[in-house]
């Protein structure tokens, strides 16, 4: 019986288990009943109403997908509020590009001043 050669692990920080799932970020997914509940409406949008609404995101990755990005990440509030502040931007005279959704949150972001979700503020060192 052959050997199997090992994954590179630098293409996929989380390890071989973190890339079988096709997830593109290694950090811990918890099913709480919020994130499942919100994956599954945008899922649910991205399967029937997609397709009538048409491409007209000017955003990589689409707003359903990052949304749906968002709620797996950070929750269901937090990922609500950072969906619904991306899907404002992406309107007329909004912005256009790649925009990601950020690995962690900035310190300044609380549950309690969703208003602060509106602007994409980097965290980290």
């Amino acid at each position: 019986m052959c050997p199997q050669p090992e994954r590179d692990h630098a293409l996929h920080p989380g390890g071989p288990r973190h890339a079988a799932r096709g997830r593109n970020w290694s950090g811990p997914f918890r099913k709480t009943p919020g994130r499942l509940i919100g994956m599954a409406l945008i899922r649910t949008y991205q399967l029937t109403l997609s397709g009538f609404v048409g491409n007209s995101c000017r955003h990589l990755p689409t707003c359903s997908e990052y949304g749906f990005e968002a709620i797996a990440r950070h929750g269901l509030w937090s990922g609500g509020w950072l969906t619904l502040f991306r899907v404002v931007r992406c309107g007329p005279g909004g912005t256009h590009g790649f925009d990601p959704v950020p690995e962690a949150l900035a310190p300044r972001q609380h549950w309690y001043t969703p208003w602060r979700y509106w602007r994409k503020e980097v965290s980290g060192p």
